[in-house]
């Protein structure tokens, strides 16, 4: 049984990476050589819209631009004309809260929701940005940086609350060969830190100083910050991968890439590796210089998650990381370890061979670490029947394991079951065990909320044991804004059915939301149910 799956492992010195397909892609005819993509991280909205800087032949599709938003498997979410004015589209990109920017040559910042509404107001990067027009855009986590044809920054640090401003003026007379940003949180000041490969060093711009860093290490052509901030991985003049630390003061490894051209994208896979992507090749390359080639036949596009980095291609979405230790200790070729001779037992158990029982007798000692190894491996499987197989060996080492903490297994399979849903291509949000632990279930469930799967939202609040009191309130607003022309006497009805089953709702927040949308005779009709005086007052 271990052996197909380790078959499909590619070795990278002593660690192991798996590249699995997530799904096949449900859209039709897409080709994202001709489009500016922008996926969200954590399995997140996927947006798509012609670039209008590629000449292109139109085929029979329209001359107007669409934007277009489709979950990550490919399902359309929503589609608009794209008529914003304001020059070329520039950059495009997903914040925290899902929340897409659109950055236009004249400095103006377009926002829009998941369902392609575009949210007011819209934000001004400034006079002078204006002026200079904008020819490049990072947008990160929950901020902005763009650079004007005047070679000056100017920067949003919190999109929350869009208050642009310019950074110090890095002087220079050339655009820079390369752009990339240190966020925040990952910076001694705590202010965002842009670095700009200029010549054969890289300038660090902030808001009240620049400093000129890694004298000789250039010319950088790409950059790209590691997961954590602390490294920084380029693509040189000669073809040379270099990895260095943001402080400049090591350099971790270099790979020589045989390649004059510059990578089309450079991104981080976890902490472990880079990767390079050319035209029809993705190269990744350990840290001890090491690497592996993948081939394709059609474009891709690299979205860096916390724990490997998802491949979107026309007809694909994959997941490429490093094995868990887990896995690995299961499923590599010729493993002895405990946990590998627990599954092989129940493969012989299976079979009704006896060998299941000298199996056992083997690893006694050592039953409770086989078992948690197991349930540990399912919660990263993406399978579902490998899932069952590893917990139905859990399961089964632990009924001869009277000291196993039996909450871990109930944990583990509470935790699949949350995101087996969520994975479902009509959901279409593919997280790993490791991105929904940093994600946290609050915070899927209100993107799941925001989404208008307000019944999924629901079902796995109740599950986990979560407050259903949001979902149910965000379904009562959705509602109220959805139902313009119900009479307010069935609409009344048809809230209170599912708003009397949940305790402590708020009536006089839906009834406010009420009387924004002019429904004020529901409004006041919402508010007799509100238990609290006060709040009916206000």
């Amino acid at each position: 049984m271990s052996v197909s799956v380790a078959a499909e492992w590619q070795a990278l010195y002593n660690r192991y990476y798996r590249k699995s397909e997530i799904y096949s892609m449900v859209w039709q005819k897409m080709d994202l050589s001709r489009h500016k993509v922008a996926c969200a991280r954590f399995g997140g909205p996927i947006a798509v819209i012609r670039d209008d800087s590629k000449i292109v032949q139109l085929y029979a599709e329209s001359a107007r631009r669409k934007l277009q938003i489709f979950n990550s498997a490919g399902r359309l979410l929503a589609s608009s004309v794209w008529d914003r004015p304001g020059g070329r589209l520039i950059g495009l990109g997903w914040t925290d809260e899902e929340t897409l920017v659109c950055v236009v040559q004249d400095g103006t910042v377009y926002r829009y929701n998941i369902h392609g509404e575009l949210q007011e107001p819209h934000i001004s990067m400034g006079k002078e940005c204006w002026e200079q027009n904008v020819v490049e855009c990072i947008i990160w986590g929950n901020g902005l940086v763009c650079l004007t044809e005047g070679n000056q920054l100017f920067c949003i640090p919190d999109l929350q609350r869009p208050i642009p401003f310019k950074l110090t003026d890095p002087n220079l007379e050339e655009p820079p060969l390369s752009m990339t940003v240190i966020e925040p949180h990952y910076t001694m000041s705590g202010n965002v830190e842009v670095l700009l490969a200029v010549n054969d060093y890289v300038l660090v711009v902030e808001e009240e100083a620049v400093q000129q860093q890694g004298i000789g290490i250039g010319p950088l052509q790409k950059m790209a910050v590691s997961p954590n901030g602390n490294f920084l991985a380029s693509f040189t003049h000669d073809g040379r991968l270099l990895v260095v630390s943001t402080d400049f003061s090591k350099v971790l490894f270099e790979f020589n890439s045989e390649s004059a051209l510059p990578p089309e994208q450079l991104v981080w896979c976890g902490m472990d590796s880079v990767l390079l992507y050319w035209e029809d090749m993705l190269v990744m390359v350990g840290p001890y210089g090491d690497s592996v080639k993948y081939f394709y036949d059609e474009p891709v596009v690299l979205i860096p998650e916390c724990d490997g980095v998802r491949i979107l291609s026309n007809s694909n979405m994959e997941f490429l990381q490093r094995v868990p230790d887990s896995a690995e200790s299961i499923f590599k070729i010729g493993s002895t370890s405990p946990a590998a001779l627990l599954y092989d037992a129940l493969d012989h158990f299976d079979r009704r061979s006896a060998k299941a029982d000298e199996n056992l007798r083997l690893i006694r000692s050592s039953l409770p670490e086989a078992v948690e190894t197991c349930i540990d491996a399912a919660g990263h499987e993406f399978d579902i029947s490998r899932q069952r197989t590893l917990l139905r060996a859990a399961s089964y080492g632990r009924a001869f394991c009277s000291h196993f903490q039996r909450d871990r297994f109930r944990e583990m399979c509470q935790t699949l079951r949350v995101l087996n849903a969520v994975r479902h291509y009509e959901i279409g949000i593919p997280l790993s065990i490791q991105q929904y632990k940093v994600l946290t279930a609050p915070v899927l469930i209100a993107r799941l909320i925001n989404a208008f799967q307000h019944l999924l939202a629901l079902r796995i609040s109740e599950y986990i044991s979560l407050s259903q009191e949001t979902v149910v309130m965000h379904w009562a607003c959705a509602k109220i804004t959805a139902a313009s022309t119900v009479q307010d006497g069935p609409l009344l009805e048809l809230l209170l059915e599912k708003l009397k089953a949940c305790k402590g709702i708020a009536y006089a927040a839906v009834a406010a939301h009420a009387d924004r949308k002019s429904r004020r005779k529901l409004a006041t009709m919402l508010l007799e149910y509100e238990p609290r005086s006060s709040e009916q007052l206000g």
